[in-house]
């Protein structure tokens, strides 16, 4: 009997594990519409970097996600680096705030590898045609 308490214990505990380490992912205009995109769990976010949104203060980097015509406020504590810049396609991983409705991302992926852009051009072609347009 003691096992069996112990198997189950240990079951949960491993399931609750599990379930609490995947990070959903969801586009921008997913959030709070989609199972698995709400406030408060971990998260990867995609969408495109808005032109005219980035800026660095202090070490934190804030910009502005779009995906289908809705955005989203972006708070990195650090410098994405490498080819992040306006216009791009990223995925961001962290958690929203559901009282700030800004999202406090803790990675930063660029989305312009080979593979990437051969499998998502038209994706890219838009974000470009986007940033393009005046505002």
């Amino acid at each position: 009997a003691v096992l069996a308490v112990v198997l189950i214990g240990g079951s949960v505990l491993v399931v609750k594990f599990l379930t609490n380490a995947v990070d959903y992912y969801c586009n921008v205009d997913e959030l709070g519409h989609k199972d698995g995109c709400e406030a408060g769990r971990r998260l990867r976010v995609q969408g495109n970097v808005e032109q005219g949104s980035v800026s660095e203060t202090d070490g934190v980097t804030t910009f502005v996600m779009t995906f289908n015509g809705v955005d989203l406020p972006v708070r990195y504590a650090g410098e994405p680096g490498g080819i992040f810049q306006e216009c791009v396609p990223v995925v961001v991983h962290g958690r929203l705030d559901d009282e700030t409705g800004v999202f406090d991302g803790d990675r930063v992926e660029v989305k312009h590898d080979n593979q990437y852009e051969a499998e998502n051009g038209d994706r890219i072609d838009k974000a470009q045609a986007a940033c393009s347009q005046p505002a």
